[in-house]
């Protein structure tokens, strides 16, 4: 004998292995890191591009359009109730980005 031993199995190697499949299987599940508001037409408050759940289009909201006491940008008329979904709370975010936030969300977009 040499003074060296030589052993097949590696300690660290065990929790190495476990580490690595931990994070295979969290990055494959789905997550929500965030909740996306839902509002009415008449609960709009607050500018940013909103998308109407039963519709799937995209509406626009600029702080100048929500200003108290002005004259409304946005006037839409419907017999049935519609829920807005704010996808992000910049009016003029891009459209991809948008539409992923809206796949995120089950949200089927209709721009």
């Amino acid at each position: 004998m040499t003074g060296w031993e030589y052993t097949t199995s590696v300690p660290w190697k065990d929790e190495r292995v476990m580490a690595i499949e931990n994070v295979k299987t969290k990055s494959v599940e789905p997550q929500q890191r965030f909740h996306l508001a839902e509002v009415s037409w008449e609960e709009l408050n607050e500018p940013g591009a909103y998308v109407e759940r039963g519709t799937g289009d995209l509406y626009r909201v600029p702080k100048e359009a929500i200003i108290p006491g002005g004259s409304p940008i946005i006037h839409k008329e419907s017999t049935g109730a519609s829920r807005l979904v704010q996808v992000s709370k910049n009016p003029f975010v891009t459209t991809l980005e948008a539409r992923l936030r809206c796949a995120q969300h089950n949200i089927d977009p209709n721009f």
